[in-house]
């Protein structure tokens, strides 16, 4: 099966791994922004299905940032990722908080082959990284239970995103390794959306992930021209 895991994205974020966990590390942006983006999320969670706490798949999961903290609001997560070192990291994170999740060294098209489904996935910071972005987006539709939820959290391609997200997080603030993103790769809103509606999902919500300058984090916003959040369900 054709996978959307793309091979030097891999290896970047496999040299990172040991890093993941420190706060003003390689991962500070993501750091920063886990508590925003984690909180958006478990909302729309609890619009779809309730307060019961949810089977979330985490694809792209990294070293566990966003996978932790919906673990620790209850759901039952399987974190998902193709680069070993992050799995490993993550595991040892894990069991030194005392959380009880799992995780998992594969790719959605693993999971996809062996006929498993979840009510939840979600997919942060991932689509802008896979080798195929369309097919990628099909592969978590197909894993996607019917009625199932899923959120992504990306990179817009524009001007404004290349300034911030590239050549200001990269080469002037240094918050990130140079070479983390290319901009070429970025998926507009409309694109997401285009591809959700080619897989058989419906975008059913969107925010914004903006930079707080004044709390030192993040916060949801309705500024999509960076970082935004997309909700699809499956029909």
């Amino acid at each position: 099966m054709q996978t959307s895991v793309s091979a030097p994205e891999i290896a970047r974020f496999d040299a990172l791994a040991a890093d993941w966990w420190d706060p003003d590390g390689p991962m500070r942006p993501l750091h920063r922004m886990n508590p925003a983006r984690v909180g958006w999320i478990a909302a729309r969670i609890a619009e779809r299905f309730g307060a019961a706490p949810q089977r979330i798949l985490d694809i792209g999961c990294g070293a566990g940032l966003a996978a932790e903290a919906l673990a620790r609001r209850g759901h039952d997560v399987l974190g998902l990722d193709a680069s070993v070192p992050a799995i490993a990291a993550a595991r040892r994170h894990a069991e030194g908080a005392g959380l009880t999740l799992l995780y998992r060294v594969g790719s959605a098209e693993t999971l996809l082959a062996e006929g498993m489904r979840f009510p939840v996935i979600t997919a942060l910071e991932v689509i802008e990284h896979v080798s195929e972005p369309r097919a990628f987006l099909a592969s978590l539709a197909g894993l996607l239970e019917p009625g199932g939820l899923l959120l992504l959290s990306t990179l817009n391609r524009t001007p404004r995103a290349f300034l911030a997200a590239k050549l200001g997080a990269e080469y002037v603030l240094r918050w990130l390794p140079v070479g983390t993103h290319d901009w070429r790769k970025f998926v507009t809103p409309a694109e997401a959306a285009a591809g959700l509606r080619a897989a058989g999902c419906r975008v059913i919500d969107g925010a914004g992930l903006v930079p707080d300058l004044v709390g030192g984090g993040w916060r949801i916003g309705r500024d999509l021209r960076v970082n935004y959040l997309v909700a699809a369900v499956r029909d």
